[in-house]
């Protein structure tokens, strides 16, 4: 990272100390430096905002790190897998793992029992364990637009009664091809 870049991240990092919101979206970080986890140490943190980086790993000491987050956005990064070490952030409400490259949804996200709100939309998702799925005790919503979900499961979504799906309308005339 250039200096400029690393004021920046710096000044970011001040900012969270106040607001306890730590948006470090668009600063071209393909890591999240070691810096950032001691500057942010003594802060607690409820929101990360990690979008539109060049990602394509969350580091596994992200949980203990960040433990109290509410929300964590992941979006926009190059990403296709999670840490299982996901699954002890016991708040976490809301999960952003949209514009990436996850061809599933992460086995972790099945085991994130306080997730309202899984944001999953233009990936590479072709089927979802609709099972899993509907055993997530608080999940509420679930954005699977512009994946490439197969007929059967988009189907099994739609069906879905007690979780808000958002999808992708599927083209009959392709459906037919199937």
């Amino acid at each position: 990272m250039a200096g400029k870049e690393v004021a920046e991240v710096v000044n970011r990092c001040d900012d969270a100390k106040e607001t306890h919101n730590l948006d470090l979206s668009g600063c071209n970080l393909t890591q999240i430096p070691e810096a950032v986890f001691l500057l942010m140490r003594s802060t607690t943190l409820l929101t990360c905002n990690l979008s539109q980086n060049l990602m394509k790993r969350i580091p596994s000491k992200l949980p203990s790190k960040f433990s109290s987050l509410k929300e964590l956005n992941l979006a926009t990064n190059h990403l296709s897998n999670l840490p299982e070490e996901l699954r002890h952030l016991e708040d976490l409400t809301r999960l952003d793992i949209s514009h990436n490259h996850f061809k599933e949804l992460p086995q972790v996200v099945f085991r994130i029992d306080s997730l309202k709100i899984l944001s999953a939309e233009e990936n590479e998702i072709v089927e979802v364990d609709i099972q899993r799925l509907r055993a997530l005790p608080s999940i509420s919503e679930v954005n699977l637009q512009g994946n490439p979900l197969a007929s059967e499961t988009h189907s099994q979504l739609v069906e879905l009664k007690d979780i808000t799906v958002l999808l992708t309308p599927q083209d009959p005339v392709l459906d037919a091809v199937d």
